[in-house]
C-alpha cells in the first residue's frame, strides 16, 4: 500500500506527514529536537507491512508550519492533534531519541491514546538524563579539531544563534560517534534542521526533568525501551534508570548497536515492536486500528 499523506490543523498552521499499511497503528516520532524526519524511513521499512505506519514533521520544519511553541507540553499537543487527524483512538508510539523521551511526557498526559510506548536510544528522564555523558562520549569519539569545531557549532545552537547549517555541520562532524563501530558507520542521510525547534524544545525539556522523574512511577502505559549497547547515549545513565522507574517497563540492550540500533542490528527494533504488541494483545489490548 503506497503512503498517503495526512495533514493535522495545529496552532500556528499545520502538520503534515504520512501514513501506510494496515494492522496494529504505530506512530513514528523522530529525534532531535529540531531535526527533520526522513531519516525514519529505514525504520519504517525494517517494521515492514505489517503494521499500519505513519509520521509526521514535528513543528520548525516544511512541510509543518516553521512557528512554535517550541515547548515539550506544544510537542504532546502537537502527537494528539496527528493522532486526531489519523482518526486513531489510540496507537503504539515508536520514538527515537529526543522522540523517545517525548513518549514520557505523552504517557503521563495522554495515556489514552496510548497501546503501547517503544522508545528507542532515548534521552532518559533521571538526573539530566544522561545529557553530559552522552556529550563527553561524543567528543571522546571525535577527532580534536573536529570536536572543537562541532562543539562551538553546537553551542550556538543552544544558544539559539548561528544558523541551521551550523548545527547540521556539527551533526556530520559528529555522525560517525553515534554508531558501536564509528570507522563503519553508514554515510549519514539528508537532514535539515530549526535552531529555533532545538533550543526551545532543549530548554523546555531540561526545566521539565525533575518534575518528570518524580512522576514515572505513575506511568501506567504498557513501556519498552531498545538501547544500543554501543551508543554514546549510556544506558546506565539514560534508558536503564529511567526503565526501572516504570511499573512493568523492560529493555533490550543490544550488542553492537550504537544510537540507531535499526541501523547497525536489523530486526531488533521489529522483534521489540512485536513483543510489546503481543503483550498488548495478551492482555486484552486492542490487536488492530483503533
Amino acid at each position: 500500500m503506497s503512503r498517503q499523506s495526512v495533514s493535522a490543523p495545529v496552532a500556528g498552521g499545520t502538520l503534515v506527514g504520512w501514513n501506510e499499511g494496515s494492522g496494529p497503528p504505530v506512530l513514528l516520532l523522530h529525534g532531535g529536537p529540531g531535526l527533520s524526519y526522513e531519516y525514519l524511513d529505514n525504520l519504517a521499512t525494517e517494521l515492514g507491512t505489517a503494521y499500519h505506519l505513519a509520521a509526521f514533521q514535528q513543528r520548525g520544519l516544511p512541510p509543518s508550519t516553521t512557528d512554535g511553541p517550541f515547548t515539550v507540553a506544544g510537542a504532546v499537543d502537537d502527537v494528539v492533534a496527528f493522532l486526531d487527524a489519523l482518526g486513531w483512538e489510540g496507537a503504539f508510539v515508536v520514538g527515537h531519541s529526543w522522540g523517545g523521551h517525548l513518549l514520557l511526557h505523552l504517557a503521563l498526559s495522554v495515556p489514552e491514546r496510548m497501546l503501547g510506548a517503544l522508545a528507542l536510544d532515548p534521552l532518559g528522564g533521571v538526573g539530566d538524563g544522561g545529557a553530559a555523558a552522552f556529550g563527553e562520549e561524543m567528543a571522546g569519539r571525535t577527532s580534536e579539531e573536529g570536536r572543537r569545531r562541532a562543539v562551538e557549532l553546537d553551542e550556538r545552537a543552544m544558544a539559539g544563534e548561528g544558523t541551521a547549517e551550523d548545527l547540521i555541520d556539527s551533526l556530520r562532524i559528529f555522525w560517525p560517534a553515534y554508531f558501536a563501530s564509528p570507522a563503519a558507520a553508514p554515510e549519514m542521510p539528508d537532514i535539515r534542521s530549526s535552531i529555533e525547534a532545538y533550543s526551545g524544545i532543549w530548554q523546555s525539556l531540561t526545566e521539565e526533568l525533575p518534575r518528570l522523574a518524580a512522576a514515572l512511577p505513575t506511568v501506567t502505559v504498557p513501556f519498552a525501551f531498545v538501547a544500543g549497547a554501543g551508543s554514546p547515549m549510556p544506558v546506565d545513565e539514560a534508558a536503564g534508570p529511567t526503565a526501572a522507574l516504570i511499573p512493568g517497563a523492560w529493555l533490550d540492550t543490544v550488542e553492537g548497536a550504537g544510537h540507531f540500533p535499526w541501523y547497525e542490528r536489523p530486526g531488533r527494533v521489529r522483534a521489540a515492536l512485536d513483543r510489546l504488541v503481543a503483550q498488548s494483545a495478551a492482555s486484552g489490548g486492542p490487536a488492530g486500528d483503533r
